[in-house]
């Protein structure tokens, strides 16, 4: 039987699974249900739900397939490396924690607070950048299964995909995301276990372990720039922030520490699906072609795993968007809250697949916009910090957003070592510093008026 059917038939079971278990959101609190994510009763995720959410969304299908890429080309620390991305839910943790113990109820509420409403309109717009980054990256990768790439099937593939999410995030937004987070989060666990089941017995455990080499050129500067960007990375990334205001501070904390924790254990064991590539010499796609070696039953599981890692990151996505336009951005409309948050869903479906017919390349959507929130650092490491106020924000936001903007368009030429990413890291480095510097400069210039320190 051709795969791509049996993908197809696959899509469909658990497109009708996820729209069975997805609640709707209705009675007097439909709201509350629809953008905070509480049940019927007016009760806040519990541990359990909170933590399956907030890991899950950020296990995406781009990002499962970049640690099975990496785990191909650097061997181990190509999997370390991606790896690391997901200490930012103890960084964001902290610092969210912090905030949230000083009385600020979103990232909104703080930034408007101490650097006013320009600082907001320009962070909403970093946000809806990587909310759009969030759909094509992770349909491109799905897609894939359905057909190459530019293929018919792709593109059908890609669509269907987007709508599936639609047909049940809609109904109850953001509880309906936690709810089928919390489903998602335990078929990919078992998933991760069936699929190293496979590769382990099959290959040399040891030889993976071992693959490899610890330098600069083998993968060690993409591991240093993402130990710089985790400090920034995490804020402009609703799906993550905005389930760290959902319940009692403390709670959110053990939460994102136990997020954080598990996340990078599961990105480390996956990119053993490319590592068992480059050992075995299999090449081509590392997730597409290593689970075809092994035939349709892990072609079948590979496929399960990509559905559900990519469609709880594009669910949580739309519910992010619903809540960024219809809360945060626009709450004074007249338009029911409810009704604009689930047209602005379906906007950023249509513009996010219509990227995939520009054919771009899914690491660009970590390492890039990575870069372009480099200004965030100092934003809110030093949070504590009131003597900065607008000026700085905006010099350190704006100037993060030039060296993102001169990575893409290979403005610098500055590296570090000669490792493929010894560019990024350069530009990551000095952005950052300079970040750092103006940032400074302008609560010394311009510092923010008594009434913001206050």
């Amino acid at each position: 039987m051709d795969a791509h059917w049996v993908n197809w038939g696959i899509l469909a079971v658990f497109g009708a699974a996820m729209i069975a278990v997805s609640p709707s959101s209705r009675g007097t609190n439909a709201q509350d249900q629809f953008f905070r994510g509480k049940d019927e009763a007016g009760r806040d995720p519990g541990f359990f739900f909170l933590t399956s959410s907030v890991l899950i969304t950020w296990i995406f299908a781009k990002s499962v397939q970049n640690a099975a890429d990496l785990g191909q080309k650097f061997g181990l620390p190509g999997g370390v490396a991606y790896a690391v991305y997901w200490l930012s839910f103890l960084v964001a943790g902290t610092v969210l924690f912090r905030l949230r113990k000083k009385g600020f109820r979103s990232i909104h509420h703080y930034l408007g607070t101490r650097y006013g409403a320009g600082a907001v309109w320009l962070f909403s717009l970093i946000l809806l950048f990587r909310l759009w980054n969030e759909i094509w990256s992770n349909t491109i990768v799905m897609a894939q299964f359905f057909g190459p790439r530019e293929s018919q099937g792709y593109y059908v593939a890609s669509w269907a995909i987007t709508a599936l999410v639609l047909a049940y995030i809609l109904k109850g937004g953001f509880r309906s995301s936690i709810v089928t987070d919390a489903v998602q989060m335990i078929m990919a666990a078992v998933i991760l276990f069936l699929i190293l089941g496979y590769i382990f017995p099959a290959g040399n455990p040891e030889a993976m372990v071992r693959s490899g080499s610890w330098t600069l050129s083998g993968g060690v500067d993409l591991i240093l720039v993402a130990l710089l960007q985790i400090f920034s990375y995490p804020f402009h990334d609703p799906v993550m922030t905005d389930r760290a205001f959902l319940t009692e501070p403390r709670m959110m904390l053990k939460s994102f520490a136990l997020a954080g924790v598990l996340g990078v254990l599961f990105i480390l064991l996956f990119s053993f699906v490319g590592i068992h590539n480059r050992v075995e010499g299999i090449g081509g796609n590392s997730t597409f072609q290593t689970a075809a070696a092994f035939g349709l039953p892990l072609l079948f599981l590979m496929n399960v795993m990509m559905l559900t890692s990519g469609c709880s990151t594009i669910d949580s996505t739309f519910s992010s968007i619903g809540k960024l336009v219809a809360v945060d951005v626009l709450p004074g409309w007249t338009m029911d809250r409810v009704v604009l948050a689930r047209g602005s869903m379906v906007l950023l479906g249509i513009l996010g697949n219509l990227m995939l017919y520009a054919k771009p390349a899914i690491l660009s959507a970590t390492t890039v916009s990575g870069t372009m929130v480099i200004g965030l650092t100092p934003v809110f490491l030093l949070s504590g910090w009131r003597k900065a106020g607008a000026a700085s924000y905006h010099a350190s936001v704006l100037l993060g957003l030039f060296f993102g903007l001169g990575l893409s368009l290979k403005w610098f030429q500055g590296t570090i070592g000669d490792g493929k990413y010894g560019n990024l890291l350069w530009v990551n480095l000095v952005g950052i510093t300079l970040c750092f510097s103006v940032y400074l400069l302008g609560a010394w210039m311009r510092p923010a008026p008594a009434k913001e320190k206050a």
